[in-house]
């Protein structure tokens, strides 16, 4: 697939993830979509996200996990692509490490 094209399905994956989640959810946490990874090859993608407070990160994970096959279902019916990837969730790691970099520096 073209790079573009690749840009083009991770924002569709990124876009549609953060809406199935935002309608899924309950009230009691938010989940703000940051990144996702597309590998045509294995036509599997990886969407990462956080939750707020932090404190449910980890049942927003079990919950966005459990709807794996939910979404894909969401995908299918949102999207006009051939092919459907296997899709998973994962806490974003990389934008908590920088969010704890921007409240040290603001200490500074």
């Amino acid at each position: 697939m073209a790079p573009f094209r690749d840009e083009k399905m991770i924002e569709l994956i990124k876009h549609l993830g953060a809406k199935f989640l935002q309608e899924e959810s309950g009230p009691s946490s938010l989940i703000t979509v940051t990144k996702a990874t597309w590998n045509e090859k294995t036509k599997s993608s990886t969407i990462y996200f956080t939750a707020f407070p932090e404190e449910k990160e980890k049942t927003a994970l079990l919950f966005a996990k459990r709807k794996r096959s939910d979404f894909r279902e969401y995908f299918k019916e949102h999207s006009r692509t051939r092919s459907i990837p296997i899709f998973d969730f994962e806490i974003d790691l990389g934008e908590k490490n920088r969010q704890k970099i921007d409240e040290l520096s603001k200490d500074i």
